[in-house]
């Protein structure tokens, strides 16, 4: 699949000093994540360790800087997260679910480890997709989170992000996954969780990127849902995630790769969302938080980095908005 144009390729004009990304502090700050096991915080954030190391690992490939965490420590502790049905937790212990399963997926994938994963478990590939597969509503193609059932597009979204990394999509049916993203489409173009469920740029991105992996962005109705995602810029340039809401940094990634793969991107104003995004960065401590002057975390961190990257900001690596 083809990439948005990247970094250095046009388009960036001069930036501040005191705007400049501190490319090295938000390195140590990823790097220290795993340190911190004195911390409540770190013991707190348990749910999300295996999404938190996604974040972080992609962050560092986008910074420049891909092998400032142990690979084969990472490979590791991704597999003892992994369940005999082929799901992953969010940490060893933890039950298995599609959201824990895709940043496993996906951390594999960024590694070049799927030939590790069948080296050490049998069949590993096979048996993660089946475990997604048998995830699949057979009457309405959507997608469960796990065995308990709850449904939200973010899951269906998921499901073809995983299985198309792994080439693997045959053991679903596209067909009826893109029957269901269509009828989360709302009037305004935009899409929400499920049927009838409030428009959100969130549930845009899962939306519009499952029809982008599924090859069926023809049902979109583009230049509708353009404008509602060139709506959700503020005037101090930060993106919100829906009408009457702030703004947000992680926005920066929702709304901006939703306008990429609709090839729009120039319908935001990406010099003022470039100054917001600056803004967010701890330049003593490193990281990025929500909005200016909050906690930075490694979420923020990620896709704050990642809507730099798709505005072509210098030095950063360049990101498949999909």
């Amino acid at each position: 699949m083809s990439l948005v144009s990247g970094p250095g390729r046009g388009g960036m004009t001069a930036i501040p000093a005191e705007l400049q990304l501190f490319v090295d502090k938000h390195v140590r700050y990823i790097q220290s994540l795993d340190t911190r096991k004195d911390e409540l915080e770190y013991w707190l954030t348990e749910h999300l360790r295996l999404n938190g190391l996604y974040w972080g690992l992609t962050a560092l490939h986008l910074l420049g800087h891909p092998d400032a965490l142990p690979r084969q420590e990472i490979i590791g502790f991704v597999l003892s997260c992994l369940h005999g049905n082929g799901g992953f937790g969010a940490a060893p212990g933890h039950d298995a679910h599609i959201l824990y399963t895709v940043s496993g997926v996906q951390i594999l994938a960024t590694l070049n480890a799927f030939d590790e994963l069948e080296e050490r478990v049998k069949d590993g590939r096979k048996k993660i997709g089946q475990y997604i597969a048998d995830l699949q509503d057979p009457e309405t193609g959507t997608f469960a989170g796990d065995e308990w059932g709850e449904r939200d597009t973010r899951f269906l979204y998921g499901a073809l992000n995983a299985l198309s990394l792994m080439n693997l999509l045959h053991l679903v049916n596209v067909d009826k996954a893109v029957e269901y993203v269509q009828s989360c489409a709302n009037f305004d173009g935009a899409y929400g969780t499920r049927p009838g469920a409030e428009s959100h740029a969130g549930q845009v991105f899962t939306c519009v990127g499952a029809l982008t992996i599924a090859g069926r962005l023809d049902l979109v109705d583009q230049d509708k849902l353009g404008a509602w995602l060139s709506e959700r810029q503020l005037k101090n340039g930060g993106l919100n995630g829906r009408p009457e809401k702030k703004e947000d940094v992680c926005y920066s990634w929702w709304v901006m790769s939703s306008l990429a793969m609709l090839n729009k991107l120039h319908w935001i104003d990406g010099k003022k969302l470039t100054s917001f995004i600056l803004q967010c960065q701890d330049p003593e401590g490193g990281g990025l938080a929500d909005r200016p002057g909050d906690m930075v975390d490694v979420f923020h961190t990620v896709f704050g980095l990642a809507g730099l990257s798709l505005l072509k900001y210098p030095g950063l690596a360049e990101v498949d908005p999909v």
